[in-house]
């Protein structure tokens, strides 16, 4: 299908949202103006393919997509950021780049190249403020599948994502939205009898999945495997209690968690050892924490940094939430005149050496993108899957519904509608809607 032009309401009533983890309602980022349009396509996240096979194998779509959304919002630079290392990609793209007027800027392979604030930086010299956002800067960060979806002006009823890790083999596959994570697994040939621990999203940001039964969203990843015994199954199954205790008695405050962090390294006034202090000293008083705001959660700090092994961007978060609690606000939040830390460029942290620290180097660094011949009979479709409200369900126990039928309309507000994954029957509407081929 062949789009000219974007409709803000039509991407609404497509359930198009940010792919790559947060689910921001893309429609509502299209409203302002933009000076540069970034494609993010660094996907920094060890053991992670799906960005790069989906701009190997839907390349014109892509960039019109990108092109498109360049115009709708005034945009005078369209830059694809994408890692050096794939520079057999980068040559394939030059042409079509070439003939869009996009620019193609190599980022380097370091973790977090894809947090948008060093995407941003590095593919424009620009530094985001503290607390603030892209288009601060005159910037538009995308995610690729969520221009894939953009340009395919379709309902979003699959979603791309990478089965890697402890797997018969790694891939990058499409699945219905409301698939369960064992009919996932089950249909890459996972043994469901002898699987032990699953990350959802990634191994630095992701989260444990906590059953079979929890579903593919619109933004769902990855799915990553790993043995009962493995650093990353240990590290994310620590209880909260534990990391507060480890860390009252274990930080000797050597400050590698701070000058590691990619936000400390931009100006930002984020330390995550003085949230480890404040762990042993009761807050020290809330002056002293309130960088932690600014705090990304990439887990540099916690599964790299730390030579203790201890957990600062926990310590950073639980701070965030107390702050959120309380209305504390940094006096720096949106400040332009910040320096970057002239280190900037020194520590950048390879993946290379993530993928050693986090004794993933057994494990296959390959994520092609295979077609799954997907024989489910049932699906459950959260009317939550994005930031804003949840959908409002539109059907009924009993109906029947078609593959891309509207199931919940988009809510007052921000937020997104909500589609058939499946043709079936309506077999439970509540928070999520639940829809079966069986007769």
């Amino acid at each position: 299908m062949t789009v000219t032009s974007i409709s803000i309401e039509r991407l609404r009533d497509l359930g198009v949202v940010g792919a790559g983890g947060a689910g921001f309602p893309t429609y509502e980022k299209l409203k302002k103006r933009a000076e540069i349009v970034i494609l993010n396509a660094a996907e920094c996240e060890p053991l992670l393919h799906k960005d790069k096979e989906l701009m190997t194998h839907h390349t014109d779509a892509i960039l019109d997509g990108l092109l498109l959304t360049s115009q709708h919002v005034g945009a005078s630079r369209t830059i694809v950021a994408i890692k050096e290392k794939y520079e057999a990609l980068i040559q394939e793209l030059k042409t079509p780049c070439a003939a869009r007027g996009i620019e193609i800027h190599r980022l380097p392979d370091s973790y977090p190249a894809g947090d948008e604030f060093i995407t941003v930086y590095e593919a424009t010299g620009r530094v985001i403020p503290p607390g603030g956002l892209p288009g601060d800067v005159g910037c538009l960060v995308q995610n690729v599948e969520t221009i894939l979806n953009v340009q395919l002006d379709q309902p979003v009823t699959s979603k791309y994502l990478c089965v890697v890790g402890d797997v018969p083999e790694p891939m990058t596959i499409c699945a219905p939205v409301g698939t369960s994570f064992g009919d996932v697994l089950s249909h890459v040939g996972v043994d469901l009898s002898r699987l032990e621990h699953v990350m959802i999203g990634g191994t630095m940001m992701g989260q444990v999945m906590k059953s079979l039964d929890e579903v593919v969203t619109r933004t769902t990843g990855a799915l990553l495997c790993f043995p009962n015994d493995h650093v990353v199954a240990r590290r994310y199954t620590t209880t909260p209690r534990q990391r507060d205790v480890i860390g009252m008695s274990a930080c000797d405050q050597c400050s590698f968690c701070t000058e590691m962090c990619p936000r400390y390294l931009l100006g930002h006034p984020v330390e995550p050892h003085i949230a480890m202090r404040a762990l042993e000293f009761n807050r020290m008083g809330e002056d002293a924490i309130l960088g932690s705001q600014f705090c990304c959660e990439c887990n540099l700090c916690t599964m790299y940094a730390c030579p203790e092994d201890l957990f600062p961007s926990f310590a950073c978060v639980d701070n965030k939430q107390k702050m959120r609690a309380e209305g504390l606000t940094h006096p720096v939040t949106g400040r332009r005149d910040l320096p970057v830390h002239s280190m900037m460029e020194y520590r950048r942290i390879p993946v290379s050496s993530l993928i050693q620290k986090l004794g993933l180097s057994q494990y296959r660094n390959v994520g092609p993108l295979v077609e799954i011949d997907w024989r489910i009979t049932s699906v459950r479709i959260p009317l939550r899957q994005h930031i804003g409200a949840p959908a409002t369900a539109t059907v009924s126990v009993g109906d029947q519904v078609t593959k891309g039928q509207m199931i919940g309309a988009a809510p007052e507000g921000l937020g997104v509608a909500i589609h058939a994954s499946i043709d079936g029957t309506v077999t439970h509407v509540g928070e999520d809607i639940s829809i079966s081929t069986r007769s």
